[in-house]
Formats: structure tokens, sequence, C-alpha cells
């Protein structure tokens, strides 16, 4: 160990390519260096191993016996250093890995059914492992480790977590196509005249759609809160509720004649949707292969 402190890792790729290429000049070009240097450090070498190590012989160098019984285990040693240094290359059609991801079911609908059809393609040793949870706890979940990437809405997160919008998303409004006027809208006073379906998982729950409203001073009358999304738009169909989500999870209402999607008659900000890991992931390629993977899906969504 004490010799380790001795020697800079510049000498030993130094001491290699004079190895293999026995002469000063052409060492000196491969690494980009003045012939002095490599002359110099050739020097430093010699004292270090107390070996001549390069001697010349017929207008040349020639390896001493140290110098050759050297040369296979540097060798090895420096390549060993490179793969530390360097990440692996990641074969996606040959890893064997499992996934651990946490969204909510909106998430999922936008996610997964594509990701899952390009991991079977093209990565069928991967598997995936989905959990679903409050923002509180999905970000606890990353945090602790519990799980790979978090995917949903994170104001603020800790230094530790990096982040990446996906998309930014709005609001619009779903009701029973019966029961709509026949501008096809409402008002301010006509939709807080609707009880309304919420979404959250659970009760008590801030949200996008109660704030805006707080901030003009009104509130709505919730008469049904779900846990999921999966229910909702038939929920809707033949009742007088009007649900107010994320307008990508009405796709499919607008293909149902029961069902009419309208605008919100008061204004809420947009929000981004994120995937969020936390540093200790951040240089793994499996991991980066993953995210720009879910990139490219929603994305071409």
């Amino acid at each position: 160990m004490n010799l380790l402190k001795r020697i800079d890792l510049n000498l030993l790729v130094t001491l290699h390519a004079l190895m293999t290429e026995k002469h000063i000049s052409r060492t000196a070009i491969l690494l980009h260096k003045s012939q002095p240097a490599i002359s110099h450090a050739l020097a430093h070498l010699r004292e270090i191993f107390d070996d001549p190590l390069l001697v010349r012989r017929d207008g040349g160098l020639e390896l001493t016996a140290r110098a050759s019984e050297l040369m296979q285990p540097l060798a090895d040693a420096l390549d060993r250093l490179g793969a530390l240094l360097e990440p692996p290359d990641f074969d996606p059609s040959q890893a064997q890995r499992v996934f651990r991801l946490a969204m909510s079911d909106y998430g999922a609908r936008i996610v997964l059914p594509k990701l899952v059809r390009m991991l079977r393609t093209t990565a069928p040793g991967i598997e995936v492992v989905v959990n679903q949870a409050t923002r509180e706890a999905m970000r606890m979940q990353v945090m602790d480790g519990e799980i790979d990437l978090a995917l949903g809405v994170f104001p603020s997160p800790p230094g530790e977590l990096h982040t990446q919008t996906l998309f930014v998303e709005s609001f619009a409004c779903l009701a029973d196509a019966a029961s709509m006027p026949a501008s096809g809208s409402m008002d301010l006073e006509a939709w807080l005249a609707r009880p309304h379906a919420l979404v959250a998982m659970r009760d008590g729950v801030d949200n996008e759609i109660d704030r805006a409203l707080a901030q003009i001073k009104r509130k709505r009358r919730i008469a049904v809160i779900l846990p999921h999304w999966g229910v909702a738009n038939e929920l809707i169909a033949g009742t007088d509720l009007v649900l107010t989500v994320a307008r990508r999870n009405l796709d499919q209402a607008f293909d149902d004649s029961r069902l009419c999607v309208f605008e919100l008659p008061f204004p809420v900000e947009s929000f981004e949707f994120e995937q969020v890991w936390h540093q200790r992931r951040q240089g793994d390629p499996a991991h980066i292969w993953l995210r720009q993977a879910i990139t490219r899906v929603v994305r071409d969504r």
C-alpha cells in the first residue's frame, strides 16, 4: 500500500504504453505527450520498480525480465480499472432485472400498456412490479430505495431526488350528456350546483381543483369519493354527477355518446406529470435505459 501512494495512475498507463510500443517517440504520440515527459516518466518508473524496465538494444528498447513479468498483470489491472470507472454496457435484450415502479392508476393507464408491450418485445428478461400510493408515500418510497422510479405529480421534491417532466396536463369535466345544457357547457353557478365525484386515495387530501376554488372563495359539494380512476367514467353516465379530472383520463369518453366532456368554468393551473428517482440510481445504465424508454412511450402517445 505504501508503494501505491507513490504512484500516479498515469504512470502505469505510460508504462503499459512503453512496454507495448518499446519506443519513446511512438509512446509520446500515442499518449499525446512530449518526448521529454515520457523520458521523465520512465526515469520515475525505474526508481519506483528499482529496475531499468526498458533497455536500449540494436537501436531500440527491449523489456527487462522484470518488465516482462509486469506486462500481463499490468494490462489486466488497467482493464479492471477501466471497467470500474466506466459504466458497463446495458443490453436490454439480455438483461435480467426487476424494476419496482409506483404510480396512480391514471399514470398506469397512460404509461403501462405501451411500456409493457415494448418490454416484452425488446427486453423479455425485465420484470416490472407496480404499486399505487399517495404522492407523499411514493416520494418516501423513492427516498428509502423501496422503489426505483415513481411517476406522478411531485411539487418541490427533496434535493436527493431527480425529476423529469414527461408532459404537461390540464383538467376537463365530464357529465352525463342527457343532463347537460344545449350549449354543452356549464357556467360556474351551474357547475357548483351539481354534486361532484372526486378521485382521491383518501378523504381530505388536498387537490388542485379545490385549491383553485378556494382562491375564488367558492366550494363544491363532493357526493362520491373514489380511490381510483378506472370506474369513474361509468359512474357518471345516467347521474347528475360532475367529474373533473386530468384531460388524458377522458380520452375514451369522447367515443361514448352517453357522456359529455366540457371545459372548466374557472381557471385551474395545469400540472407537470413527472418521473422521479433517487440520486443513487442516476448513473445506473439499466435505470437510464428504463427512464428513456418511459419518456419515448409517453411522448409517442
